[in-house]
């Protein structure tokens, strides 16, 4: 069947139980996700939810972010992830290939995403897609978390 990516529309049990099984290989710290907390973000204004399909299963996801600045339209792509047994067989690829796509649809002149260093083959994927380095410095404030604790407090 091959590799196959789609816009989530609704924060279906299949989808959720998907986004439960990745989001922690992308993050230990991340929260439980049940169907509220999937049905907010696949809702939320400007943003998507993208999922990659290997022979029908959903194994790999990212989130596209479009929004208007002044100085025109920019995307940014977060939380990418593919199942740790199923990388290396073109998920990430046609996810963020499909990113681009639709960013370019809604207008963006730019589209930002970032990974760890020790993410290799992640970042190896951005650069052969044209990502590049760039010459700024990202900045972060970590906000407390409404309603919510990580793991372990």
């Amino acid at each position: 069947m091959g590799v196959g990516v789609e816009v989530v529309e609704e924060a279906g049990d299949e989808v959720v139980a998907a986004l439960a099984r990745l989001m922690p290989q992308l993050s230990p710290l991340v929260d439980l996700i049940g169907v509220e907390a999937v049905g907010v973000l696949v809702a939320w204004p400007g943003s998507r939810v993208l999922v990659g399909r290997l022979d029908g299963e959903i194994v790999g996801t990212l989130t596209l972010v479009v929004f208007p600045t002044p100085t025109g339209v920019r995307a940014r792509v977060e939380d990418v992830v593919v199942d740790v047994g199923c990388r290396g067989r073109g998920v990430g690829s046609a996810l963020l290939l499909e990113a681009v796509r639709l960013a370019s649809i809604d207008g963006a002149y730019t589209i930002d995403l970032s990974s760890r260093p020790s993410r290799v083959a992640a970042n190896r994927l951005c650069e052969e897609f044209g990502f590049e380095l760039g010459d700024d410095r990202a900045y972060r404030l970590n906000l407390p978390r409404r309603g919510r604790r990580r793991s372990g407090e």
